[in-house]
């Protein structure tokens, strides 16, 4: 179970902080079951609710300090997609999104910047579907990590690619 205050990694919404476990006074819910109330770290206008009781499936830790710089070391040698079809790329993406799993969103990442250094080799722009996906990936990893690492967010990027995307 998480306390208030923990951060926790939270399936679409990115990094969010514990600010409540508490019963809803909400019609239509069940006023005897528990609640996370989550505030996104990085769109405070945002809050997101989570059932205690299914939490296992929608949010979990996020790493910690040591965890993440270990981490760090694994991106390397963390393949990117093996995408089988441009029609199935948007739903490969929303995949990893959705997977709330660290390792799919570095796959996710590192196979957009492969993608769009090679469109860019051939003389076209970045697909709109890689542009998309690729910042709402980066926005969780590097918004997890920021966390894990206590440093802004900005700089992670700089951070991994002094570690090595490849």
């Amino acid at each position: 179970m998480f306390k208030v205050g923990d951060y926790v990694a939270c399936g679409n919404k990115g990094v969010c902080r514990v600010s409540e476990v508490t019963t809803l006074d909400i019609s239509g819910v069940d006023r005897n079951e528990e609640y996370y109330i989550l505030k996104p770290v990085y769109n405070t206008a945002s809050t997101v609710y989570i059932p205690v009781a299914l939490a296992d499936e929608s949010i979990r830790s996020i790493l910690s300090a040591s965890e993440a710089k270990d981490f760090l070391k694994d991106i390397p040698g963390i393949a990117c997609l093996d995408i089988q079809s441009e029609k199935t790329v948007e739903a490969e993406y929303k995949g990893c999104i959705r997977s709330n799993d660290i390792r799919k969103l570095v796959s996710l990442v590192k196979t957009i910047y492969v993608r769009r250094r090679k469109r860019q080799e051939a003389g076209r722009k970045e697909t709109a579907v890689d542009a998309k996906y690729f910042r709402i990936a980066a926005e969780f990893l590097f918004g997890e990590l920021a966390i894990s690492l206590d440093m802004p967010k900005n700089e992670v990027e700089g951070y991994i690619t002094k570690s090595g995307w490849d």
